[in-house]
């Protein structure tokens, strides 16, 4: 800024009205007084398309929004799990939650016993929370 003459520097406010009335004195920073015909603020205040209920309208959006993540897809998987363990029938290969691959023997209401071991004849007796998915299906 070689050259440049920094003395006088204006500072200006768009208005419908402006008054260029230079304060201070030579040397100085000069400044502009801005006078509003409408008596200050009220020309820079904005009214919203939606009035006031612009905020109201943009946080039901936002509870909706939250809605869908947090309690819809949780409470879908959860309908798709109950319904493929209601789907289980003997002979069904299974993995649980733990990662054990097995063989379904008997299912209840409340406990599906699996037989893990083909040679030795280990079975587990499990929840239905514990079944992971159906392989039988998944092929």
């Amino acid at each position: 800024m070689k050259g440049m003459n920094m003395n006088n520097i204006s500072i200006l406010a768009q208005a419908d009205a402006i008054t260029s009335e230079p304060v201070g004195e030579e040397g100085q920073i000069s400044t502009f007084v801005v006078a509003d015909p409408n008596g200050g603020a009220a020309a820079a205040r904005r009214e919203s398309p939606l009035g006031g209920y612009g905020q109201f309208v943009f946080i039901g959006l936002m509870i909706v929004v939250f809605y869908f993540l947090m309690f819809r897809g949780p409470k879908k998987k959860q309908q798709q799990h109950q319904k493929m363990v209601k789907g289980l029938k003997k002979n069904d290969r299974v993995r649980t939650i733990g990662g054990i691959i097995a063989t379904v023997v008997d299912v209840k209401d409340d406990e599906i016993t699996l037989k893990i071991d083909e040679s030795n004849n280990t079975k587990i007796k499990v929840t239905p929370s514990a079944i992971g998915s159906n392989v039988s299906q998944e092929k």
